[in-house]
């Protein structure tokens, strides 16, 4: 099955909904510091990469994003940057924090791609096109939704690693977004 790809239509300035996963959907984000990795290369991408991050939630084993890029900036080279770093941030942690079945798991795996030493992100990033208002306050809603539908919170604002804090508390302290209302 081929990839889903991020295609480029004219106005390059559009919204995708992303769907970042783990490796064989692993449980890698379980500590507080794995989450911190996540959320610092996103900032990094929002002043570095041209990354205009509009709604994101991050759970344990994947990441939801509504993003653009900023216009001169294409918003696959900005996600392929963010796998890149935090893969290698992310193995550093597991090394320190000694998880080796998750290390060997990751090794192991046959998602990767062929010639891939290791990998943390699934190649897919499912990437959908926001074509209409009504498709992106779904999205929205659906990505904030993620951790009360797992039983993780009673309400979206109380996942420390979503934009939900953004919107509904106007909470601005894990990282800042780019609001779309």
């Amino acid at each position: 099955m081929p990839t889903p790809r991020i295609h480029h239509p004219e106005n390059s300035q559009v919204i995708y909904f992303l769907t970042l996963t783990t490796i064989e959907w692993l449980d890698i984000f379980t500590k507080p510091q794995y989450f911190q990795v996540i959320i610092d290369s996103l900032k990094f991408c929002q002043k570095e990469k041209g990354l205009l991050l509009h709604a994101f939630v991050i759970m344990t084993n994947h990441l939801h994003l509504l993003a653009q890029a900023k216009e001169g900036y294409e918003i696959d080279k900005i996600i392929q940057d963010f796998k890149r770093h935090t893969t290698k941030e992310i193995k550093t942690l597991l090394s320190s924090d000694r998880r080796q079945y998750i290390l060997r798991l990751i090794q192991q795996s046959f998602g990767k791609k062929d010639g891939q030493a290791f990998q943390i992100w699934q190649r897919e990033n499912f990437p959908e096109l926001i074509k209409s208002e009504d498709f992106l306050e779904q999205k929205f809603n659906y990505l904030h939704d993620n951790p009360v539908r797992k039983g993780y919170v009673a309400k979206p604002e109380d996942w420390l690693y979503s934009s939900a804090r953004n919107y509904i508390l106007n909470d601005n302290s894990m990282i800042a977004v780019d609001r779309l209302w």
